[in-house]
C-alpha cells in the first residue's frame, strides 16, 4: 500500500523537538524564522552563521528538510494512538504489528474495537463495556485525516499512521467529518507532554504486576497516564489513561503500592523504596487535584497578573501566600513553606476552600501579582531573577531574599522611623489603598500598635469601623506575621535598596568549538576563532563578528558552573550545566583580567561575592556534604586559590582549606565523590557534573601535592611541617635512635633516591614501615632532602646573620630574635628538627652521635656549603645545646624514662601525695580520635611524645578500673573477634576473623582453628598461633586494634 503524506503545519519549536535540536529555537526566532516551510531553502552556511556549528547538527536539520522537500510519499508505519471529540462507536483498526510500506502493498488485518472521541484524545477499547483503553491518541498530535478506499480513513501523526475502517460509507464519512472538526484550527505538537497542558508532576518507568515489561508512567495533574514507553510517551501514544477522582493509593510492600478503583486494581512496583514513596506522594496529590473545586482559582485568575507565578512566573499557580499577597505555584510554594508559618501562610486555590472568604479573594483580585511585586520585586537584578525552569537551590535562595531578607523589595519614604511608620498605618487603614497598607505593614510598621483612640483601640478595629474590610483582612492575617530581618536603628534615615550595577564588557576573544571532554593537551592557533563577545544582562554571548546582531551561541548566567583562568596563557575555560566546555583565550594580561572579573560577577551569587576579590584559579559551584548530616546534599561556591580552596557553604560563612594540610585526599571512583580530610572533619564533594567534576579534582590534587622546591610549598602537617620531615623524624626516633652512627652511615643510593622521589609526589601516601624500610635510608632521604631545598632551611636572606653569630656569646640574646624572623614553617621545621637531634643526641653512649658529630653532619646540609670550615656547625651545635632554653622546654624527659618515673616525677612537683589503692597512670589521649590509653609502666615516654601530633598530649590521672582488672581472669575465656592490624587516617581498612583465646598469663590470637575446642583449651593437642599478648599490655591493645567484637 503506497502511503501519502502531507507537509505538516508546524512551527520551527515543534520541529527542533522533534529533531531533539530544541536549543537552537531561539537562533531560529532571532532569524526570522518562525514556521517550518520557511525553514525549506536553509543552507549550511546559513545554518552556521546562526550559530549551529556543530557539523552533525547541521547535517541532521538539512536531512531533515530535504526528506521533506522531496516527494510526497513518505514511509510510515502503524503504532500510533490519537484525538478527542465527542463520538463512540465501533470500528476496525489496522493491527499494530504490521508495517505499512511506500512502495509495495502488504496485507492489512482488521481487530473490532470500540473507539470514542473526545475534545483531547481518541481511544479505543476491546468493548463498550471497557472502562481503560488499549490505546489513546492525542489529537495535538493529529496532523491530518483522510479518507482511504472502501469504508476505510486514515489518523496520521507525525511519526505514524493508524487505518480505521467502519461499517458503512455514512459513518466513514461521520469520523472523517468529525476528527477533522477536532483536529481543525488546533496547534499541533511533535513531541511531549501528552498527557496534559500542564507539566507532569512526575514520570518514569514502573513495573505492572502480571507484565513482563515495564510501562513508562506520567502523574498528570488529575490523571495517571500509562505508555509503553518513553519514545511513545514523547509521540503522544499511550495505553490508557486512569481518573484520579476515584482511585485511592495504598503502600504494599517495600517497593510496592496499589492504585485502587472501582474498576481495577493497578498493582505497581517502583525500582527503589525512595522512589515508591514519590509515586504514592504523586498520585495522592493527582487525587486531592481531581477532588479540588476550581471555582476559587478561576476567579483569582481572572485578574490577568495573577495567571503567572508571581516568584518565578510559571503559568496556572494554584497555590498563594495569603499574608504577603502573592499567588504562587507549587515548586515557589513549596519554597514558601520551608520559611515557616509565620513569614508565608501558603494556601492552596483549589483545596483550602473555608480560607477564602470574599474578602480575601478580592484583596487578591485588587492587588494582584503585578501591583505586589512593585512592592516586593522592585529591585530584583536580571541575575537573580527565576524563570520557570529554576531549580530549587535557585528558588530557596530567591524566595528567602525576597520575602525573609526583604532584600528586593520598595523602600518606604518612612522606612527606620517606627513612630511615623505606625502613625501613617493608622491613617491609612481608613481608606482603600491596600497596596500602600501592605508596604506600611512589610517596611516595619506594627500592625499591633496603639491607635491611641479609645473606641479603636488596634489598627484591625480601626479599619472596621470605617468600613475597609479589604484593609481588615489584610491586616487579620498579618497579626503575627515576621517581618523582614533588615534591622535599622532608631531615628536613622531611611536606607533604599538599589540595584547592583549590571555587569557589562564586551570585545574580542578567540573560542574553539566547544568540548564535551576535558582538555587533555594544548589547543594551536589555527583551532582558535575570533569572536566578538559581549556580558550583558546575565548572559554571556559570542557573534560571529561585532557587526552581526545575532549570537552563534550564548550561555545565560544560571547555566555556567564553573570558571577555570590560565589553562595557558590567557586563555579561561566556561562549564556549562549541559556538560559542554568552552574555550576562550585574549591577546593580552590585562584584558583576559577584565574578562574572568565580568564573567564571575554574572554567575557568582551576591551571598559569596568576597569569592570574587581572590586571586583565584578555578571558581564555582559544587554539592558537598560535611558534618553530621550526610544524607542530604548542599550546595557551596568554591575558590580554588594556590593550595588554599576557599568555600561557602549554605547557611555558612566563608571558610579556607588548606590542602597541603589535608590528613587525606582521596577520590571514590564509584560514587564520584572528592574527599577531603582535615583535623576534625571530613568534606565530601561530589560529582553532579563529570565534566567540571573531573577539573576540580584534578586542580584540588594538584594544589594538595608538593608544589616546589622551598618548604611553604611542601605537603604540610596541622603544625606546618612538611610531612616528609615529620614522617622521617617519627620513623627514626621509633627505630633508630639506638642505631650506631644514625645519620653518618650512607644508605643505598638507589632505595634514597627512590623513596625521596615517592615523598615529592605524594609524602601524605608514604607510610615508613619497620623491616620495609631501612633506617640509613631514611635518615639519608631527609638530610639530601634539606640539602636540595630551593632555599634552606635557614633562608638566604638569614642564613648569613645564622652563621655570623655561631660561636659567639652570649647566644641566648641572639638565636630567639632570628627564630622570630624565620618564615612560619621553615621556625617549626627547625624546632622540630632541632627537638629531635637533641633527643638523638640523647643516646650518643649507643649511636656514638653526640652534639658534635650531628652538628658536623647537618651544618653543611642545613646550610647548604661545602663545610670546608666548622662554622655551620657551629651554629648546629649551638641549636642543639641550647634547644631547651630557645624552645622553652619546661620539663625535660630523658630517652629512658619510663610511663612509671613520668608520673612520679609529675606527682612530685605537684606535692601529690599516694593513698592506698590508688594507681595513678600516664595515659596518651587523643583528642580527635576522641580516645585514650594507659601507657604501660615500663614504657619509654619519649618516642610516644615524638610521635604526636597537635591534637594529642599526655595526662598524668588515676586508673579506676585498675582494681577490677588484678582479678584473677577466667581461663575459658575465648571467641571469634575482627582483628585490624594497622588503621589508615580515614578508619578504613579489611578486619579479618580471628580466633582469640584469654587468660591469666596473656592474651594469644589465632589464624583459624583446625582442632576440638575442648583438646585446645586442656592442653592435649598442639597449634602454632599468629601473636600471643600479654596481659600487661592487654588493656592497651584491646582498645587500638581490636573492633566490633563478636563471639565472649
Amino acid at each position: 500500500m503506497t502511503m501519502s503524506h502531507s507537509e505538516p503545519r508546524a512551527t520551527v519549536s515543534d520541529w527542533l523537538c522533534v529533531l531533539r535540536l530544541e536549543q537552537y529555537s531561539e537562533a531560529f526566532r532571532t532569524a526570522g524564522l518562525a514556521t517550518f516551510r520557511q525553514c525549506r531553502n536553509l543552507t549550511p552556511d546559513q545554518l552556521e552563521r546562526m550559530g549551529i556549528t556543530l557539523p552533525g547538527h547541521r547535517r541532521r536539520i538539512l536531512a531533515s528538510l530535504t526528506k521533506t522537500n522531496g516527494n510526497g510519499n513518505t514511509e510510515s508505519d502503524t503504532y500510533c494512538h490519537s484525538a478527542e471529540s465527542e463520538r463512540d462507536q465501533r470500528l476496525e483498526e489496522t493491527g499494530h504489528d504490521m508495517a505499512l510500506q511506500r512502495e509495495r502493498p502488504v496485507a492489512l488485518y482488521y481487530q473490532r474495537r470500540w473507539v470514542k472521541l473526545d475534545v483531547d484524545y481518541l481511544r479505543y477499547f476491546d468493548n463498550e463495556k471497557e472502562v481503560y483503553s488499549k490505546g489513546i491518541i492525542s489529537t495535538a498530535f493529529v496532523t491530518h485525516v483522510t479518507s482511504v478506499g472502501e469504508l476505510k480513513f486514515e489518523v496520521v501523526t507525525n511519526n505514524r499512521t493508524f487505518i480505521f475502517r467502519a461499517e458503512s460509507e455514512v459513518e466513514r464519512n461521520d469520523w472523517v467529518t468529525v476528527l477533522q472538526d477536532c483536529t481543525r484550527g488546533r496547534h499541533h505538537r511533535s513531541t511531549m507532554n501528552p498527557g496534559s497542558p500542564l507539566s507532569p508532576e512526575f514520570q518514569g518507568y514502573l513495573e505492572l504486576r502480571g507484565l513482563r515489561s515495564k510501562l513508562y508512567t506520567v502523574v498528570a495533574s488529575e490523571k495517571v497516564f500509562l505508555y509503553k514507553n518513553i519514545e511513545d510517551y514523547r509521540l503522544g501514544v499511550g495505553i490508557t489513561s486512569i481518573d484520579m477522582n476515584v482511585g485511592n493509593v495504598k503502600d504494599t510492600d517495600r517497593r510496592g503500592f496499589d492504585l485502587t478503583t472501582p474498576y481495577r486494581i493497578f498493582s505497581f512496583i517502583a525500582e527503589s523504596e525512595q522512589l515508591r514513596e514519590q509515586w504514592v506522594e504523586a498520585m495522592r496529590n493527582a487525587i486531592g487535584e481531581a477532588l479540588s473545586n476550581s471555582e476559587v482559582a478561576e476567579r483569582i485568575w481572572a485578574e490577568p497578573s495573577n495567571s503567572l507565578c508571581a516568584d518565578c512566573e510559571a503559568p496556572q499557580p494554584e497555590w498563594a501566600a495569603i499574608n504577603l499577597c502573592v499567588v504562587v505555584c507549587k515548586r515557589c510554594a513549596g519554597e514558601h513553606r520551608g520559611l515557616g508559618p509565620s513569614i508565608s501562610k501558603v494556601r492552596s486555590l483549589k483545596m483550602d476552600r473555608k480560607i477564602w472568604t470574599e474578602e480575601l479573594i478580592q484583596v487578591f483580585l485588587l492587588l494582584g501579582n503585578e501591583r505586589v511585586n512593585s512592592f516586593w520585586a522592585a529591585n530584583v537584578p536580571p541575575s537573580e531573577a527565576l524563570s520557570p525552569t529554576s531549580c530549587s537551590e535557585e528558588r530557596r535562595r530567591f524566595i528567602t531574599n525576597k520575602y525573609r531578607q526583604g532584600k528586593y523589595r520598595k523602600y518606604h519614604p518612612l522606612y527606620g522611623n517606627q513612630r511615623e511608620l505606625n502613625n501613617a498605618l493608622c491613617i491609612n487603614v481608613q481608606c482603600s489603598d491596600v497596596l500602600e497598607t501592605l508596604s506600611l505593614i512589610f517596611c516595619g510598621a506594627d500592625v499591633n500598635c496603639s491607635t491611641d483612640m479609645a473606641s479603636w483601640p488596634s489598627v484591625l478595629s480601626l479599619a472596621s469601623a470605617h468600613s475597609q474590610p479589604l484593609q481588615a483582612e489584610l491586616i487579620s492575617h498579618n497579626l503575627n506575621t515576621e517581618l523582614p530581618r533588615s534591622e535599622v536603628n532608631e531615628g536613622m534615615a531611611a536606607i533604599h535598596y538599589s540595584t547592583p550595577p549590571c555587569v557589562s564588557h564586551n570585545g574580542f576573544l578567540y573560542k574553539t568549538a566547544s568540548m564535551a571532554r576535558p582538555i587533555t593537551e594544548r589547543k594551536s592557533k589555527d583551532e582558535f576563532s575570533r569572536r566578538w563577545c559581549t556580558v550583558n544582562d546575565g548572559t554571556f554571548s559570542y557573534y560571529e563578528s561585532d557587526k552581526n546582531s545575532n549570537p552563534n551561541g550564548a550561555l545565560k548566567a544560571s547555566d555556567i558552573v564553573c570558571l577555570a583562568v590560565d589553562v595557558y596563557d590567557n586563555t579561561f575555560e566556561l562549564y556549562s550545566e549541559s556538560e559542554r566546555l568552552y574555550l576562550f583565550g585574549t591577546d593580552d594580561p590585562d584584558s583576559h583580567k577584565e574578562w574572568v572579573k565580568s564573567i564571575a560577577k554574572t554567575f557568582i551569587p551576591a551571598g559569596v561575592e568576597p569569592l570574587l576579590k581572590l586571586p583565584f584559579d578555578r571558581i564555582g559551584r559544587l554539592k558537598c556534604k560535611d558534618g553530621l548530616n550526610l544524607q542530604t546534599s548542599k550546595v557551596g561556591w568554591f575558590a580554588l586559590v594556590g593550595s588554599t580552596l576557599h568555600a561557602y557553604l549554605e547557611d555558612n560563612k566563608g571558610e579556607e582549606i588548606h590542602l597541603r594540610k589535608l590528613n587525606e585526599l582521596s577520590i571514590q571512583q564509584d560514587n564520584e565523590v572528592l574527599v577531603l580530610v582535615e583535623r576534625g572533619r571530613t568534606l565530601y564533594i561530589e560529582g553532579e557534573r563529570k565534566l567540571d567534576f573531573s577539573g576540580w579534582c584534578a586542580a584540588i590534587q594538584a594544589a594538595a601535592g608538593s608544589g616546589g622546591d622551598t618548604l611553604s610549598q611542601q605537603q604540610l602537617t596541622e603544625t606546618d611541617i612538611p610531612v616528609i620531615v615529620h614522617s622521617c623524624i617519627g620513623y627514626i626516633t621509633q627505630c633508630g635512635l639506638t642505631s650506631e652512627g644514625i645519620y653518618r652511615k650512607s644508605g643505598v643510593n638507589s632505595r634514597v633516591a627512590q623513596l625521596l622521589e615517592r615523598f615529592r609526589c605524594d609524602a601524605r601516601s608514604v607510610r615508613l614501615r619497620e623491616g620495609e624500610h631501612q633506617v640509613d635510608d631514611v635518615s639519608n632521604a631527609l638530610k639530601r632532602f634539606f640539602r636540595e631545598l630551593g632555599e634552606g632551611l635557614f633562608t638566604s636572606k638569614d642564613a648569613s646573620s645564622w652563621l655570623s653569630a655561631a660561636g659567639k656569646i652570649p647566644k641566648t640574646a641572639f638565636v630567639p630574635r632570628s627564630c622570630v624572623t624565620l618564615p612560619c614553617v621553615n621556625k617549626a621545621t627547625l624546632q622540630a628538627l632541632i627537638n629531635h637531634l637533641y633527643c638523638v643526641q640523647r643516646f650518643s653512649e649507643l649511636n656514638q652521635m653526640n652534639v658534635h658529630n650531628l652538628a658536623i653532619v647537618f651544618g653543611p646540609t642545613l646550610f647548604q656549603c661545602d663545610g670546608k670550615d666548622f662554622t655551620a656547625g657551629c651554629a648546629i651545635e649551638d641549636l642543639v645545646q641550647h634547644y631547651t632554653f630557645i624552645f622553652e622546654v619546661r620539663l625535660t624527659i630523658p630517652g629512658s624514662m619510663t610511663a612509671a618515673e613520668l608520673a612520679c616525677e609529675v606527682l612530685d612537683r605537684r606535692k601529690i601525695r599516694v593513698k592506698d589503692k590508688d594507681y595513678w597512670n600516664c595515659w596518651e589521649v587523643s583528642d580527635k580520635e576522641e580516645m585514650e590509653r594507659p601507657l604501660h609502666y615500663q614504657e619509654r615516654v619519649l618516642p610516644i611524645l615524638h610521635s604526636f601530633g597537635t591534637d594529642s598530649h599526655l595526662l598524668i590521672k588515676k586508673h579506676l578500673a585498675m582494681e577490677a582488672m588484678m582479678v584473677k581472669v577466667d581461663p575459658s575465656k575465648h571467641g571469634m573477634m575482627k582483628f585490624r592490624e594497622e588503621r589508615s587516617i580515614l578508619g578504613l581498612g579489611n578486619f579479618h576473623d580471628r580466633y582469640f583465646i584469654l587468660n591469666s598469663n596473656s592474651l594469644r590470637m589465632y589464624k583459624e582453628v583446625r582442632v576440638r575446642l575442648t583438646d585446645l583449651l586442656c592442653g592435649r593437642k598442639k597449634i602454632k598461633f599468629s601473636c600471643p599478648i600479654t596481659l600487661q599490655y592487654f588493656f592497651v591493645s584491646l582498645r587500638v586494634t581490636v573492633q566490633n567484637v563478636t563471639g565472649k
